[in-house]
């Protein structure tokens, strides 16, 4: 069975993120959606919010499981035997970043990071702009996936 994780902070979790995982969704037999606790982050929406919205998204997926982790990336993959670390690029900018961790993750416990390039109808959309618009009361339906309700 090819079992990833799809790793992340997810506050909110967007369109993005949705596209992302049902395009995985053809190469992966499960995905596990890990929901990152970060203390060092503050987040706007709590874990148990976060994962419920998730849930929302794929309430008819059987093959998307939704789990938190507190460690790092790798011995949260190891935890749950996943091969693969699932990733997201929304621009340039952002391939830097993601190299690195997927060198590190690779040379320190051999699973592959698999990259999936944002839809370009999604790249302006980020978790950190739809934070920014709910601050300011603004209707960020357009951002989130379908059957998701904030």
């Amino acid at each position: 069975m090819k079992r990833a994780i799809f790793p992340g902070t997810f506050d909110p979790f967007t369109i993005g993120h949705y596209s992302i995982v049902n395009r995985a969704l053809s190469i992966f037999d499960e995905i596990i959606i890990a929901v990152g606790i970060n203390q060092s982050k503050k987040t706007l929406f709590s874990v148990d919010k976060r994962m419920d919205i998730i849930r929302q998204a794929f309430n008819d997926e059987s093959r998307i499981v939704v789990q938190s982790y507190n460690s790092l990336t790798i011995d949260f993959a190891k935890s749950v035997d996943a091969g693969f670390i699932l990733r997201g690029l929304r621009s340039v900018g952002d391939f830097e970043y993601e190299r690195t961790i997927a060198d590190t993750n690779r040379i320190l416990s051999g699973i592959e990071t698999v990259i999936l390039f944002t839809e370009s109808d999604y790249s302006h959309i980020s978790s950190t702009v739809a934070r920014d618009l709910i601050s300011y009361g603004k209707d960020i339906s357009s951002f989130l996936p379908p059957n998701v309700i904030i």
